[in-house]
C-alpha cells in the first residue's frame, strides 16, 4: 500500500512544478512572448501536437515539465522574444508561476477547511506555581497570542513552535486582552526549573480559543493558514541562518515523498489518507511559491533581481547587463542549487533506509 501513497508523492511533485510553468505559459502567452514548447513532464516523449506557433507535448517522467519561451536568456532578434519585452512584462511572466503555486495551495486549504467545524488560535490557559509574570501588567488567562518574537500565530499550535525556538533572554509577546492588542517588549519570560525535575520551562500552558465557522471565517482562516505556510518557510530558513537547524535537519524531495507515504498509510481510512496528504500538498505548494521568490541565480527570484539590476542600470547609465552575463550568472546559480539538491537528495536517501 505504501507503494501508492509513493506514487502519488511523485504526481504531487510533478503536477506543482506543471502548475509553476503553466503560470509562466499564461503570463507569457498574455504578453505576447512566443512560447515554443509547453512540455508536462520530462524526458522521452509520449505525445506532442503543434498548435500555432508552440508545440505542446507530453513526456514519460511525471517530474515537472517547463516552457521554453523565445530568447530566454538571449537576443535571438525576435521582436516576440522574452528579453526585447518591457522589465514590467518579464516580471509579470517571472512571478506567475509562484503566483499559481501559491494560489494552487490556497484553493486546496479551502476545500480542506470547508468541512472543519471550527477554528482554533492559541492563548493562555494557565501558568506554573511562582510564575512571576502574571497579572494586568503581564500575562492573564484567557490572553490570546497574537505575535511571539514578531511572528504571527495564525493557528492554534505556532506559540509553541516559535517558543520553541526562542534562545534569547526575553521575548517580545504581543497578546489580545478583551479586544485590545497589548504589546509586551523584552517581556522577561525565561525558562526555569518549576517543578524541581530539572526541565526547563517557561512556565505556561497554552489553550486554544474556539473561532466559530462562518462564510467570512472559513475565508479568513484559509487565507490564514497559507500566509502560515509561508511564514513557517521564513521561519524555517532564519533558524537555518542563525543555525538553530542543521543541514541534517533539512528534507528535500525524497524525505517528503517518505513522510507522504508513511502519513498516508498510518491513516485510518482513505479519506483521511487523502486528506492528510491534501494537506502536505498544499504546503509543498507555497512552499514552492516562496522559495522560488529567494533572490538566489537559478531561481525566479534571482531572475527577477537581475530584472531591478536593469531598472537602476538604465535609469542611472540607460544601459542593461548584457544578457549573456545574466545568462551566466543564472547557470551557474542553477548548478550550485542541483549540486545542493543531490546533496540534500543523498543525506535523504540514506536517513529514509538506513
Amino acid at each position: 500500500m505504501k507503494i501508492v501513497y509513493i506514487l502519488a508523492a511523485i504526481l504531487i511533485f510533478g503536477l506543482l512544478i506543471a502548475i509553476h510553468e503553466f503560470g509562466h505559459f499564461i503570463a507569457a502567452k498574455l504578453c505576447g512572448v512566443k512560447v515554443n514548447e509547453f512540455a508536462i513532464g520530462m524526458g522521452p516523449l509520449l505525445w506532442q501536437s503543434q498548435k500555432g506557433e508552440t508545440l505542446y507535448s507530453l513526456r514519460a517522467l511525471p517530474i515537472g515539465g517547463y516552457c521554453a519561451m523565445e530568447g530566454e536568456d538571449e537576443d535571438t532578434g525576435d521582436s516576440r522574444s522574452f528579453v526585447s519585452k518591457p522589465l514590467w512584462k518579464k516580471f509579470l511572466i517571472l512571478v506567475a508561476g509562484t503566483a499559481m503555486n501559491f494560489l494552487t495551495g490556497l484553493a486546496i486549504i479551502l476545500v480542506l477547511f470547508s468541512s472543519a467545524g471550527g477554528f482554533y488560535v492559541d492563548r493562555f490557559a494557565g501558568f506554573a506555581d511562582g510564575f512571576p509574570l502574571e497579572g494586568e501588567n503581564g500575562l492573564m488567562v484567557g490572553d490570546i497570542v497574537y505575535k511571539v518574537d514578531g511572528y504571527r500565530a495564525y493557528l492554534s499550535g505556532d506559540t509553541s513552535m516559535f517558543l520553541s525556538y526562542h534562545d534569547g533572554p526575553d521575548i517580545d509577546l504581543e497578546i489580545i486582552r478583551n479586544g485590545e492588542h497589548i504589546v509586551l517588549e523584552d517581556f522577561p519570560m525565561v525558562r526555569k526549573d518549576y517543578d524541581g525535575n530539572g526541565q526547563l520551562r517557561f512556565g505556561v500552558s497554552l489553550g486554544v480559543e474556539a473561532v466559530p465557522k462562518t462564510f467570512g471565517t472559513w475565508l479568513q482562516y484559509s487565507w490564514y493558514q497559507a500566509l502560515d505556510f509561508v511564514q513557517m518557510v521564513w521561519f524555517s530558513l532564519v533558524q537555518l541562518v542563525s543555525g538553530n537547524v542543521g543541514l541534517q535537519e533539512l528534507g528535500g524531495p525524497v524525505m517528503i515523498m517518505d513522510t507522504i507515504a508513511e502519513v498516508g498509510a498510518a491513516s485510518e481510512s482513505t479519506a483521511a489518507a487523502i486528506q492528510s496528504i491534501a494537506s502536505i500538498a498544499a504546503f509543498i505548494a507555497v512552499n514552492l511559491a516562496v522559495m522560488n521568490l529567494l533572490p538566489v541565480p537559478g531561481l525566479d527570484g534571482g531572475r527577477i533581481l537581475f530584472l531591478a539590476v536593469d531598472a537602476v542600470s538604465l535609469l542611472l547609465f540607460r544601459k542593461k547587463v548584457p544578457e549573456k552575463y545574466q545568462a551566466a550568472v543564472n547557470m551557474a546559480g542553477m548548478v550550485l542549487l542541483l549540486g545542493f539538491m543531490v546533496l540534500i537528495t543523498v543525506k535523504d536517501v540514506l536517513q529514509v533506509f538506513r
